[in-house]
């Protein structure tokens, strides 16, 4: 399964909770802690591990990949936006 994740990255326990691959933060903390999880593979044991784009997750043969939002940090919202707003003028307010 897809996760999107806001930004480029993010704390392995994190990602965890995100994609319901454990309850609380607790849980994710015992299930890095007892080698339960892997990375790409492979077995980790640092629940702060930053996570990227398209790294997997898996855990009791649960994969989750993470898709980064990469428009995340962009203050412009075209869905939103008012075609009459214009940047230039509110700039330096």
């Amino acid at each position: 399964m897809d996760v999107a994740i806001s930004g480029e990255s993010i704390k392995l326990g994190q990602f965890l909770k995100l994609a319901t691959l454990a309850e609380t933060g607790g849980h994710a903390k015992e299930l890095i802690a007892s080698g339960e999880v892997a990375v790409n593979g492979e077995v980790v044991t640092s629940r702060g591990l930053l996570l990227h784009d398209a790294d997997t997750v898996t855990v009791a043969g649960i994969t989750a990949t993470v898709v980064a939002d990469s428009e995340g940090d962009d203050y412009f919202d075209e869905r939103t936006a008012n075609d009459d707003f214009d940047p230039e003028k509110w700039r330096n307010l």
